[in-house]
């Protein structure tokens, strides 16, 4: 176990537990590495990703696809977190319906065809993005990774991709904006009309252009997985949990320790204008409840607040994404969340075509929920989905090594997106039909 700890550890992690060993660490070193902004480069687009065994580092060279990412993520978080993160609702079908709907298609390629200047950017809402994937908004990264959401918000502006950032984050919205100013907001709306407007107010203010709206959580869901891996809402100290930390002291020095140390007890930072519940509070049901009498009202008055785009998050009909349309939404996200609400639920891609059809190409039409390979990216794609967001694989990624693990998985998903353009015969997205598709019986 100490010999898989010191051979995975991150450079920032050795750092860390040097200063922790001679007593000097400070609040305000530790943020400035961390914290420091990043300024937008220009997208340099090739026929063929740049990657080299070289720019890998040693720990991820066996890392040979997203999936590769969950075996060691699972070896590298305590059971309760690893579990919150993987689980769904109930039953988990549909998560695993959302893996089975990519089986029902087949592609039909073109062969020799030039593809030698093929490039994967796609255009939305007047931004080029470097490939037709983003990072989904996931909760609580920060116990996954020191500083998650500010890791993957990192890794994604320096590889020139869309990223989501989590309104059930444990870190403000204000520092990830700071730290990559492209980042997206995604809000959970709060439960009356007066703290959404300060809510709205508060992304504004940190600089935020895109505000995601997620309408699919009335209620809580019945996540059996949690209670049975040891998580709770709120975070209860447990003999599990204190022993898991324990034979995971990478994870309880590097994330939790030094959390502590440098920021305090983690709170749900963005639920509200002010700062949240800590994630030991009992206060924490009473903020994520209150939500079942929301509307489409509430969507117009986020409309005539919101100057910059509006996305609707968690659609997953038809008649919804023409109401999404109608109420002033940029754009739509079709979602189940993962499969970690309605557990039944249709997956996204059963319906994609359908929703595409009914609002128009010009819409933008994005997508979640189970994406795992540049193959999947693609179906969407060629079905009219305008970005596709993935979730889970780069929470595991950056539990696995931090922003080189997210980076890492990146350019994975980029190399397969490009080699599946041109096996294809494609030179890019835009040329993805749904003619290229056919559908298994």
């Amino acid at each position: 176990m100490i010999l898989r700890f010191y051979r995975t550890i991150s450079f920032e992690d050795y750092r860390f537990l040097s200063m922790w060993r001679l007593h000097r660490m400070a609040a305000s070193r530790q943020e400035s590495p961390t914290m420091s902004t990043v300024t937008s480069s220009p997208i340099v687009e090739t026929s063929r990703p740049a990657a080299s065994a070289a720019a890998t580092p040693r720990a991820l060279r066996g890392v040979l696809s997203l999936h590769d990412f969950e075996a060691r993520a699972r070896r590298a978080l305590p059971r309760p977190i690893f579990g919150y993160v993987g689980g769904a609702a109930e039953d988990n079908r549909t998560r695993d319906d959302n893996r089975a709907a990519f089986d029902e298609y087949g592609f039909v390629t073109r062969v020799l065809r030039d593809v030698s200047q093929r490039q994967q950017g796609v255009e939305l809402f007047g931004r080029r993005y470097a490939s037709p994937f983003g990072i989904a908004p996931m909760g609580i990264n920060a116990l996954s990774t020191y500083r998650g959401d500010i890791v993957l918000a990192r890794a994604a502006q320096h590889a020139g991709i869309a990223s989501i950032m989590s309104g059930s984050s444990l870190i403000p919205l204000e520092d990830v904006a700071a730290a990559a100013p492209d980042t997206w907001f995604q809000a959970y709306l709060p439960g009356d009309a007066g703290r959404i407007r300060a809510l709205v107010e508060r992304v504004a203010r940190a600089g935020y252009r895109t505000l995601v709206v997620t309408v699919d959580i009335p209620v809580s869901a019945n996540r059996e997985n949690n209670v049975r891996s040891g998580f709770s809402t709120p975070l209860r100290p447990s003999p599990r949990l204190f022993w898991d930390g324990l034979t995971r002291p990478r994870w309880l020095l590097g994330t939790f320790a030094r959390t502590l140390l440098a920021h305090g007890m983690p709170h749900f930072e963005n639920s509200f204008a002010t700062r949240g519940a800590p994630i030991l509070s009992a206060n924490v049901l009473r903020d994520f409840s209150a939500r079942d009498h929301l509307s489409w009202a509430h969507v117009r008055q986020i409309r005539e607040q919101w100057a910059g785009e509006l996305v609707i998050k968690g659609v997953l009909s038809v008649e919804d994404a023409r109401i999404a349309r109608e109420a002033g939404a940029d754009g739509i996200i079709l979602s189940n969340h993962g499969g970690r609400q309605l557990d039944g639920a249709v997956s996204p891609m059963r319906i994609l075509r359908d929703v595409v059809q009914a609002v128009g190409n010009g819409y933008p039409v994005m997508i979640d929920s189970g994406f795992r390979r540049g193959s999947d990216v693609l179906k969407a794609v060629a079905l009219g989905a305008r970005m596709v967001f993935v979730g889970r694989p780069f929470n595991y990624a950056a539990a696995v090594a931090g922003e080189a693990g997210v980076a890492h998985a990146i350019r994975l998903l980029r190399e397969e997106v490009d080699r599946n353009l041109a096996m294809l015969g494609a030179n890019g997205c835009d040329a993805l039909t749904p003619d290229m598709l056919i559908r298994k019986r």
